[in-house]
């Protein structure tokens, strides 16, 4: 559903990734890990087009949307869940889920995404400044869903989130996966995370892919040594 072929990316002269080549299949959850300035945001960034690619290709399905601008990338079915969450702190949760629906013409928040995140739910009218962080994330996941993407990109969602709100942020996403088909790409630096919710994990380090990993043969204390500073 998503294939990344030989993408560098710079910040002026500077090469920041440099080639790196990783598909995402329906139904999978990729985990990039690594530590900071690694490359992870700056690969999140430029699947989504707020960084241009240098060199490579980007891929939804059959579309090729390198050129592309973020905009007509969520058309073409990526979300993205940034860093900071991002959501809209003086406008209720609903009008937060509902500008995810810009793309798809509906009218309505479709009822499963509050199934999905019942606490949305109860809160609907409340100013998305006044929610917690782990709500604040939750609920830049559902404003994500509302656009009916086919790839789901999240950039550290367990940042600054306690660790009960994580569990349950892990359990969803396997849940969204599992009944929506997504390809969901999740960069973290929680290895206890990863492992609970990937199918897959890639290590980032300096720019490049170093690891690549099946859930099943995860060599955790390899793949903890990339993050330990």
């Amino acid at each position: 559903m998503l294939n990344v072929s030989d993408l560098h990316v710079a910040y002026g002269q500077s090469e920041v990734l440099h080639g790196l080549s990783f598909d995402v299949k329906p139904n999978e959850i990729v985990a990039i890990m690594g530590r900071n300035g690694m490359g992870k945001t700056t690969l999140m960034k430029s699947l989504m087009g707020v960084v241009p690619t240098k060199s490579g290709a980007v891929k939804v399905g059959e579309t090729n949307v390198t050129t592309m601008k973020s905009y007509e990338r969520v058309a073409s079915g990526i979300a993205y869940v940034p860093q900071g969450r991002m959501v809209f702190s003086t406008m209720t949760v609903k009008e937060n889920v509902e500008t995810g629906l810009t793309v798809t013409g509906d009218k309505e928040v479709p009822g499963d995404i509050y199934e999905l995140f019942p606490v949305l739910l109860e809160m609907k009218s409340r100013r998305a400044g006044n929610l917690s962080g782990g709500q604040q994330q939750q609920l830049a996941i559902a404003r994500a869903l509302a656009s009916k993407p086919k790839v789901l990109l999240l950039d550290e969602p367990t940042e600054g989130i306690q660790p009960s709100i994580i569990k349950e942020i892990g359990r969803t996403l396997k849940k969204i996966r599992d009944e929506k088909g997504l390809s969901i790409v999740v960069s973290e630096q929680v290895l206890s995370f990863a492992l609970d919710i990937a199918d897959r994990i890639l290590v980032i380090e300096n720019g490049s892919i170093v690891r690549e990993d099946d859930r099943a043969s995860v060599d955790e204390k390899k793949v903890a040594s990339y993050l330990s500073v």
